[in-house]
């Protein structure tokens, strides 16, 4: 591999509320090791319908405390009354937090009730009519289509709205074929969208997992990566250094396409994001 070096002033790592003591220990731990890299923030996910409410709160406090670097809850819109939602802001303000990934979200498992906002537009617009400008608010953004989008046009026209409401910036879906990244950027500012828009990146740790998640979320894995991740069967530290050189290489060509930093879903593990970062010598500009 080439001598590679890069600063990424967006540079960011996402975790989840843990629910155990020993998912606890695990995330505490990840959380030390990737501080190192000096990263603009971490990230903590809100559950479906809230469900991790309190414990995102928590994790979120908690990860800031300890390693110094600032926190950005999620918080989503599905499942969640006006008056939850604006409660929620109000304890996060009160907390000292001044960024929030802003997420339509999901319904819990067996729930019909979506709440009063539906979408991810209608949560920034209220998010800036609540608190005006004290957040940073990041939205999420698709290179590979929102899986309930009915085409490329529609979804583009969404973020554009979420923009257009206020969102600051923006966290991709993660993929492994940079080529999209570049043309949703390109289409993005040609109609006139100029926020930052941060490729999300998961590193291939477990195949099954991932092609689990990647099914959900509709994130493409490329044959050819399906097909060596497949060839190794058990054998998991050879799949893993192969995630790790593929993930490395397409952050090498993100990086110098000019995306403007890198955010990480570590599934609160450092080990992959870890040796991607290493790989790189990567490290972010001073956090918030």
């Amino acid at each position: 591999m080439n001598e590679l070096w890069h600063q990424a002033s967006e540079l960011s790592f996402e975790f989840f509320p843990p629910r155990s003591p020993d998912a606890e220990a695990r995330l505490a731990a990840s959380r030390r090791v990737l501080a190192a890299f000096k990263p603009r923030f971490f990230s903590v996910t809100f559950g479906a319908g809230g469900s991790t409410r309190e414990l995102t709160l928590e994790t979120a406090l908690a990860t800031s405390v300890e390693t110094g670097v600032s926190c950005a809850p999620h918080i989503s819109c599905i499942g969640s009354s006006l008056r939850e939602i604006r409660t929620v802001l109000e304890k996060y303000i009160h907390c000292g937090v001044r960024r929030l990934v802003a997420l339509r979200g999901d319904l819990p498992s067996g729930s019909r009730g979506g709440g009063e906002l539906s979408f991810g537009n209608e949560l920034v617009e209220f998010i800036r009519s609540e608190t005006g400008n004290h957040f940073h608010i990041d939205v999420a953004a698709y290179p590979e289509v929102h899986p309930q989008s009915p085409n490329a046009d529609a979804d583009l026209e969404g973020f554009k709205r979420k923009v257009e409401a206020g969102a600051d910036g923006a966290i991709t879906q993660y993929f492994y074929n940079a080529d999209a990244y570049f043309y949703f950027v390109e289409r993005c500012h040609k109609v006139g969208i100029d926020i930052p828009i941060v490729p999300g990146v998961m590193p291939i740790v477990n195949y099954r997992n991932l092609k689990r998640f990647s099914d959900m979320c509709g994130a493409e894995i490329p044959r050819w990566i399906q097909k060596r991740l497949s060839d190794y069967g058990d054998n998991l530290s050879s799949a893993s250094a192969f995630g790790v050189e593929v993930v490395t290489d397409l952050c090498d060509r993100l990086l110098r396409g000019g995306a403007p930093g890198l955010h990480f879903y570590t599934m609160n593990r450092s080990d992959a994001s870890h040796a991607i970062c290493s790989n790189l010598k990567l490290i972010g500009e001073t956090s918030d």
